[in-house]
């Protein structure tokens, strides 16, 4: 006999108790960062590989949509993109991101470049990449369900960098300060996809296993900085304290 579904009430609870247990806000770098006690360069170590994932997120949607026949499902993702990319001269989270680079004295040229990220940090980003290009549709979009608790840790980042660090200012936290707004609408769609698509206990299993290893993505990322740049372990090629800086 098969095995019958979650309720879409018990299947969300289960959705949102891997991000109880596994989001990265847990992560020991993010109370390092929001309490105030990340050097400067440690701040810029992590604005520096950030910007892999965040670059690589409107080419993560492009690579969704490519996929989808769906032209209603391909017009309610798009915004991501415009979200990210912004208009042709202005806005955009990308730009709001090298705003932040700027603001800790990094030259956002450099940071565009993305020559100074960590193996690691492409490793990870690679992966999610290829993770929503090659998988069914409704595991990359429970992928990104990690957007249920981005408000969250982008309000903790505010209030910890306003209070502890010199660069932090409206210009500066434009990218955080624009998501918790952005990311409650992309979710309340993503998570309802989600919901009404995983009609079977396989489907929900497979997308439970979606966002588990978006999870596991975003830590790993920090899981290097942590070795790089606060244990001191910077691996061949990353980001080394004073290149990439403004003149």
């Amino acid at each position: 006999m098969t095995a019958q579904p979650q309720s879409r009430e018990d299947f969300e609870a289960r959705l949102r108790a891997i991000g109880a247990d596994r989001y990265h806000d847990k992560h020991p770098f993010h109370a390092r960062l929001h309490g105030g006690e990340c050097t400067p360069d440690e701040v810029r170590a992590w604005v520096i590989n950030r910007w892999i994932y965040q670059s690589r997120i409107p080419m993560k949607d492009a690579a969704f949509m490519s996929r989808v026949e769906d032209p209603d499902l391909r017009r309610r993702w798009r915004k991501r993109i415009e979200d990210h990319d912004g208009g042709v001269d202005e806005g955009g989270g990308i730009r709001r991101w090298l705003a932040l680079a700027r603001a800790v004295g990094l030259d956002p040229d450099y940071v565009a470049s993305g020559q100074g990220a960590m193996p690691a940090t492409r490793f990870a980003v690679d992966a999610y990449l290829r993770f929503v290009r090659d998988m069914p549709l409704l595991d990359a979009v429970a992928a990104s369900l990690t957007e249920l608790f981005a408000p969250k840790i982008h309000a903790q980042r505010i209030e910890g960098l306003l209070a502890h660090y010199d660069f932090a200012d409206d210009v500066s936290l434009a990218y955080f300060k624009k998501r918790l707004t952005e990311a409650p609408e992309d979710v309340a769609f993503g998570l309802d996809y989600v919901l009404t698509h995983a009609d079977t206990l396989e489907k929900q299993d497979a997308a439970a296993a979606a966002l588990s290893f978006k999870t596991d993505v975003l830590w790993a990322q920090l899981d290097a900085l942590w070795n790089g740049y606060v244990e001191g372990n910077i691996p061949p090629g990353a980001w080394r304290p004073g290149e990439g800086m403004l003149s």
